[in-house]
């Protein structure tokens, strides 16, 4: 147990430096901004709900993680199309059309996460 949380103390900030948050968020497209705003009026979700954005396949996307339990995640275009759900579903490996996502995956910013809390 010792060894998993020095894991943790170790690997958490080195993941959040990796991780950076917008700082101009109208650098986001419309659609993005949209969601934000729909997310920011529905209730809290466990965990908070986030946007981040990738390079994959030579294209820019948005990543929105599931929610809950067996919840599809999403994974947009830049134009706000649905690509796929890269996770999540009953067997936790999402649709199946975009597996190897989370390899794939590159230069990773954290555009939004909701800061309420419960």
């Amino acid at each position: 147990m010792k060894k998993k949380l020095i894991l943790i103390a170790i690997l958490l900030p080195l993941f959040l430096i990796s991780c950076t948050h917008s700082t101009a968020p109208d650098e986001n497209p419309d659609w993005v901004k949209n969601l934000i705003a729909t997310y920011g009026k529905a209730s809290v979700g466990n965990p908070p709900q986030s946007i981040r954005q990738y390079e994959y396949n030579g294209q820019t996307v948005y990543y929105v993680p599931p929610q809950c339990c067996d919840q599809f995640s999403t994974l947009y275009d830049a134009n706000g199309k649905v690509i796929c759900a890269p996770d999540g579903g009953f067997t936790g490996q999402g649709d199946g059309k975009c597996s190897d996502f989370f390899q794939e995956r590159k230069n990773e910013k954290l555009i939004w996460q909701d800061s309420r809390t419960r």
